[in-house]
């Protein structure tokens, strides 16, 4: 139970990041500053290389809120030792502005790089973005949309951690968990379109 606890306090600056921009995207003051990443153009079999829902907007988005989520986290950690003793990135390193500005922008980076691929594959796989296959294949990239940027966050914190092989998977077990309960909750409150 304090292992997952332990998780939770780690991942929080993310998790709450992760909100903050499924916000940001949805609201329609920005509209205008949403071109898509790939620049509307195809690859060379003629399909879209990411399509329009990985625009700019989500890539700087998350990119900006988790390195603010990830400060305040930091600073209200400050008000509590149990929570700074918890948080693995205060075990290698002390709890600093600076510090958690850089590992939250570095996540948020992190993070939606490694949307990247699972949207390139899907779009060779004419799978509508937002929207994942039928069938066995639609199951695959359900699990595999709930941890493709935990694969490379969680990566980064096993190099800055050192984690083991089993505590990086820990990790994206249970965060791709929380992924799933996050999604539903947006979904429920008319944030997200689909799950």
């Amino acid at each position: 139970m304090i292992q997952l606890a332990e998780m939770y306090v780690t991942l929080m600056g993310l998790i709450m990041a992760g909100i903050m921009n499924m916000i940001f995207t949805k609201t329609p003051y920005f509209k205008k500053s949403h071109p898509p990443m790939d620049g509307g153009r195809n690859f060379r079999d003629g399909r879209r290389i990411f399509g329009d829902n990985k625009s700019w907007k989500g890539f700087w988005g998350m990119t900006v809120c988790c390195g603010i989520s990830q400060t305040a986290w930091g600073l209200i950690s400050r008000l509590s030792p149990t929570l700074t003793a918890r948080n693995r990135l205060y075990q290698v390193s002390e709890n600093t502005l600076l510090y958690n500005l850089a590992i939250g922008l570095l996540f948020g980076f992190v993070y939606v790089l490694f949307e990247l691929p699972n949207s390139f594959i899907k779009r060779r796989l004419d799978i509508t973005p937002g929207k994942t296959a039928k069938g066995g294949l639609g199951v695959l990239f359900f699990i595999i949309d709930q941890i493709d940027s935990l694969l490379g966050v969680t990566l980064c914190l096993a190099i800055i951690c050192g984690f083991s092989f089993w505590e990086y998977w820990a990790y994206i077990l249970v965060g791709g968990l929380t992924h799933i309960v996050i999604n539903l909750s947006l979904y429920a409150l008319r944030i997200r379109r689909n799950v």
